[in-house]
């Protein structure tokens, strides 16, 4: 039997020339505050282009519809925490209920076989993605990178590494200084009430899953960005809005 390939931590993206790219933030659940955010901003799929700093799942109650996502040949996410809280209750390193103690309680009754499926297509997700080159490039990852692009590129991370890229908070808290030579970098995992640049990191989580909270979209590269809560896209029907 042959030894599946193993996937990039890192991927690369060649620039955008026929559309545009947008990044969106923790998206936990709340796709029809997406359908409401792509439908907003006219996405074309044919030329567009969709990145997702992680955490598709918990918390919000549309992870199933959230992770059909991954079926759409314009959207590129990277993996997030919660994603790796999932695998790790089908690999046996977390227990249902650890999980669902931070979120994942909507796979109550979704059965080990299922979930197994989901593990295997989030295992093929990498922890960063680069794209473009020079003055047109950008990165997205999940929580926060300490080191600069050719550290990025390098790949090969450390446990440590690999635990900051998925769960870290030092950056976004003020704990630790924001690194040099880092392209403008696209996160989320620490929600804001506002999208917030430190250095060359630029956290896009609001709060999609929260009462209070917003799912924030932003156009890569530039200053557009449009924001809108659960509650105000259910109210214009936003559910029925066709994906592309």
């Amino acid at each position: 039997m042959m030894n599946p390939v193993p996937v990039p931590e890192v991927q690369h993206h060649p620039r955008n020339r026929a559309g545009r790219d947008f990044v969106i933030g923790d998206l936990h659940g709340c796709v029809d505050a997406l359908r409401f955010l792509l439908r907003d901003v006219g996405f074309d799929a044919a030329c567009d282009r969709l990145f997702s700093v992680g955490d598709l799942v918990d918390r919000g109650t549309q992870c199933d519809e959230a992770l059909a996502l991954l079926d759409k040949p314009w959207f590129y996410p990277v993996l997030g925490n919660h994603e790796d809280a999932l695998c790790a209750v089908v690999d046996g390193r977390l227990s249902r209920r650890q999980w669902y103690a931070i979120g994942g309680a909507w796979a109550a009754g979704v059965p080990d076989s299922r979930l197994a499926a989901y593990a295997r297509r989030l295992r093929e997700l990498p922890l960063a993605r680069v794209v473009g080159a020079g003055d047109a490039r950008f990165n997205v990852l999940h929580a926060e990178f300490f080191g600069d692009d050719a550290g990025l590129d390098a790949g090969g991370f450390s446990g440590g590494v690999r635990e900051q890229m998925l769960w870290g908070r030092d950056l976004a808290l003020g704990r630790r200084p924001p690194s040099t030579g880092l392209s403008l970098t696209y996160c989320g995992h620490t929600p804001m009430c506002e999208v917030k640049r430190i250095g060359s990191q630029m956290f896009i989580d609001t709060g999609a899953f929260a009462a209070e909270g917003q799912l924030t979209l932003v156009e890569a590269l530039t200053p557009r960005r449009w924001s809108v809560s659960v509650g105000v896209a259910r109210a214009v029907r936003a559910g029925e809005f066709a994906l592309p």
